[in-house]
């Protein structure tokens, strides 16, 4: 029984066949979805080992358990103790030759409307092949000249690319959050129990907002300092209260009858999140209290034990994958813009109410099948590609300068340790508060957006 499985798999590393697992008992997996998991795969093993080489205590670990450590690293030319291979410019060229490695393939897959042909059929397969290509792109970024100059040149366009890819996440936050509302709404007419699901998941959203800007007022401000902190903390919890009233008011319900108070709820607790990770990056502020100097406006966990800030950062970095895989795998499906879409003369097609909605069908459920020893393979792209395979790999491309920008701590990269995310710097703080205010702006003005564009709107 494991021999067709096993042909089937070595035609996916080596040819054009789908990959699937060899298990009868996995549900079966369309081929456009076990195409974008291969890629988020290998984009996920590649950002692990750029969090390992930003580790000192992972460095540390190898000059005491490696026997001749030091010759080994003299043999490779690695520099003292392989100084090449861990902190901020191995970063920066493992990431190199990962954005390297999707912009090929975004060049290569422009373009392409059919699954059928080689161009597709590489997007689609050769997966051994791929991964080969993926290791040597990142070891070749080893041997670049000129270190310092390509550091100094890379590190501003992985800015701009990173910032890009932030606007592509805050966009697709907003899209989630309508097409949360409309999916669970579109249930409420053959079933009251999806009103009772929207009501309470909408007061639980408020609720952990407002336990949010309670929380920060207590641990991160001070009588007599954190004026930063007070004034940010202010703006964004009113900003917050605005479009939350905004959504629901009459004149938006008109324009807008699919608005409703989940989508402010969602926004709200995702900029209450970048409030808090925007308080916890920037500097400590130290006080002087009874002729001591004591450290103001913190999170316990910040003045804490090493155990607790490594808690605290194995939390963020899987609120991180999570928003990233999220990002490059919806952001270019068909349906990954369909709650903002504008319908003309008609109302939007109804989705089937689902709890989990956000990996809803793309296709019909009668596409051909591949039934074997394994796990069942549905071929879905049959008369059409179901998402840009170009606009799929440049998501990528900037993923990759966006988590290179984030372990290195954007600019701050010399001093910083990965299990010092916390320590403070003021270029991440400035960016995560002024993505509170760009995804604010961006839901704004999709509520305002049939005022300004009338005519985009009429039926």
């Amino acid at each position: 029984m494991c021999t067709p499985c096993c042909i089937s798999q070595l035609a996916c590393c080596c040819g054009s066949a789908a990959c699937s697992c060899c298990c009868n008992c996995c549900p079966k997996i369309k081929q456009s979805t076990g195409t974008r998991f291969m890629y988020a795969l290998y984009f996920l093993l590649v950002t692990v080992i750029c969090i390992i080489m930003m580790s000192p205590t992972v460095e540390q670990e190898m000059k005491d358990n490696i026997p001749f450590y030091s010759q080994l690293c003299e043999q490779m030319n690695a520099g003292e103790n392989c100084k090449t291979l861990v902190g901020y410019s191995a970063v920066y060229k493992m990431c190199f030759g990962m954005a390297c490695f999707f912009f090929f393939f975004f060049i290569i897959t422009f373009r392409i409307n059919s699954s059928v042909g080689c161009r597709a059929a590489i997007h689609n397969g050769f997966w051994l092949l791929k991964f080969i290509l993926l290791a040597g792109c990142c070891a070749g970024a080893f041997f670049l000249p000129q270190e310092e100059t390509f550091v100094e040149v890379w590190r501003y366009i992985g800015a701009a690319g990173g910032s890009l890819f932030l606007l592509i996440q805050l966009k697709l936050l907003v899209e989630f959050a309508y097409r949360w509302n409309i999916n669970w709404s579109s249930g409420v007419e053959y079933n009251r129990l999806w009103y009772a699901a929207l009501a309470f998941v909408t007061l639980v959203l408020f609720s952990v907002a407002v336990g949010a800007v309670v929380f920060m007022g207590v641990y991160y401000t001070h009588p007599e300092a954190c004026l930063l902190n007070k004034i940010f903390l202010g703006i964004n919890g009113s900003l917050c209260l605005i479009v939350s009233l905004l959504a629901i008011s009459p004149f938006i319900q008109k324009l807008q009858p699919k608005s409703g108070p989940l989508q402010p709820g969602v926004i709200s607790v995702y900029v209450m999140y970048l409030t808090f990770s925007a308080f916890s990056s920037k500097p400590k502020e130290i006080l002087e209290i009874d002729g001591r100097n004591e450290t103001v406006c913190v999170f316990p966990f910040n003045s804490g034990t090493e155990s607790d800030k490594k808690i605290v950062t194995t939390i963020g970095t899987i609120i991180l994958f999570a928003c990233i895989l999220y990002s490059c795998l919806n952001s270019t499906t068909r349906r990954s813009s369909a709650a903002l879409r504008v319908y003309r003369g008609s109302e939007p097609e109804t989705e089937r109410a689902r709890c989990c909605f956000c990996w809803g069908n793309d296709t019909e459920e009668n596409d051909e099948e591949k039934t074997g020893s394994g796990q069942n393979v549905v071929y879905d792209e049959q008369e059409g590609t179901i998402y840009s395979y170009s606009l799929f790999h440049f998501v990528f491309f900037l993923g990759s300068l966006y988590v290179m920008m984030t372990v290195t701590n954007w600019f701050h990269y010399d001093d910083h340790k990965i299990e010092k995310l916390l320590d403070g710097s003021w270029s991440v703080f400035w960016l995560k508060m002024v993505s509170c205010w760009v995804c604010l702006l961006v839901y704004i003005m999709t509520l305002i957006a049939p005022m300004m564009c009338p005519k985009h709107f009429e039926a």
